[in-house]
């Protein structure tokens, strides 16, 4: 597959929500986006909060952004506080340097788009975005 479908980023949020059932996360929001930074697929849980669909968008966006994963972002912000100021006054304010943000990859490694995860810790947030891609059978990065 050459680029990320509606069909494929529908089926990668439910592995996403699943999994968060699964393990009692909180509700959650979860945003795919494709190579270009667009918005494929959102859903919200009943209960995520307000500002959580900005925010897993957010985290999916600076890892297609920076092409690597929002973990990797948030250990390079603290070395690079004034980078990261720049780069969200010129993306839109959209990057979110908080672990729940992975890229989706192609058998053949070729990024296809992203997945973001919030409403629970960053680290279960990540888990589930891991999971969801997984499930999928893309790979992850």
């Amino acid at each position: 597959m050459s680029t990320l479908d509606l069909q494929s980023a529908n089926r990668i949020i439910e592995g996403v929500l699943s999994h968060g059932r699964g393990i009692k996360a909180a509700p959650l929001a979860v945003a795919v986006i494709d190579i270009g930074g667009h918005l494929v697929s959102l859903q919200r849980q009943d209960g995520a909060s307000l500002l959580r669909p900005q925010v897993a968008t957010g985290k999916a966006w600076g890892a297609i952004a920076l092409g690597k994963t929002s973990r990797l972002l948030a250990e390079d912000s603290q070395q690079r506080p004034a980078f990261y100021a720049a780069l969200n006054a010129l993306g839109r304010g959209a990057v979110v340097p908080a672990p729940g943000g992975v890229l989706i990859r192609d058998e053949s490694g070729v990024v296809l788009g992203a997945v973001g995860v919030s409403g629970d810790t960053s680290d279960i947030d990540e888990q589930c975005a891991l999971k969801g891609v997984e499930a999928m059978g893309f790979e992850v990065g």
